[in-house]
C-alpha cells in the first residue's frame, strides 16, 4: 500500500523514533509498503518517520549500473547504529520529505553499521560512499533530523525563504 510521505516543516518528522521490539507481520507489512511507496515516489530511501510511524526501520534501493532499481537489491534495516565512521564526501542529496530541493551536503565516506533485518537477524556491515551517505540521511531521520539541517545559515536562510515561496503540493 502507497502511504503518505510527510514533507517538511511537518512536525512529526522531527520525532524521535523508537526501536523495534518485534519482528512481526505488522513490521514486515510496513516495510513493504515503505519500498512500495518509496518506488512511487521515484526515491532511493524511506525512513518509516516519513510516511509517520515513529519507529527505527528504513529501506534503500539505490539504482544498479543500468539506471535500474531492483527489489534484490533492497535493503531494510531496523534498529541502526553507526558504531564506526571514517573519511569525509560532499554529496548532493535530495530528500521525499523535501521534495525538489537538492543539495551538497557533508557526510562520512564510510561508516560501519549494526543493524536487524525484518526477520531479528544481527547484522555488522561497512558501507561506503553512495550506500554510507544514503544511510546517514535515513538515519538522521530517524533521529528526528533532516538534510536541510546540515546547511550553512546562509544556506538554510536562502532555502527557508524560497520554501515558502513555493506553490503547495497537491496531495
Amino acid at each position: 500500500m502507497i502511504r503518505e510521505i510527510l514533507t517538511y516543516p511537518n512536525p512529526k518528522l522531527r520525532v524521535i523514533s523508537q526501536d523495534i521490539t518485534e519482528f512481526d507481520e505488522s513490521l514486515h507489512m510496513l516495510l513493504d509498503d515503505m519500498y512500495e511507496t518509496m518506488i512511487h515516489k521515484n526515491g532511493v530511501g524511506l525512513a518509516a518517520i516519513q510516511v509517520g510511524i515513529a519507529l527505527n526501520a528504513l529501506v534503500i534501493n539505490s539504482v544498479n549500473e543500468n539506471g535500474e532499481q531492483i527489489k534484490e537489491d533492497l535493503l531494510e534495516v531496523i534498529n541502526p547504529q553507526i558504531i564506526e565512521s571514517d573519511g569525509i564526501i560532499v554529496f548532493q542529496e535530495g530528500c521525499l520529505s523535501v521534495p525538489n530541493v537538492y543539495e551538497d551536503i557533508e557526510r562520512f565516506k564510510k561508516i560501519k553499521v549494526k543493524f536487524f533485518d525484518r526477520f531479528g537477524n544481527e547484522h555488522i556491515k561497512i558501507y561506503e560512499d553512495f550506500m554510507a551517505i544514503a544511510l546517514q540521511h535515513e538515519i538522521d531521520h530517524l533521529r528526528g533530523h533532516l538534510f536541510i539541517e546540515k546547511l550553512s545559515y546562509l544556506k538554510r536562510k536562502k532555502f527557508e525563504k524560497e520554501w515558502k515561496k513555493r506553490p503547495k503540493e497537491k496531495v
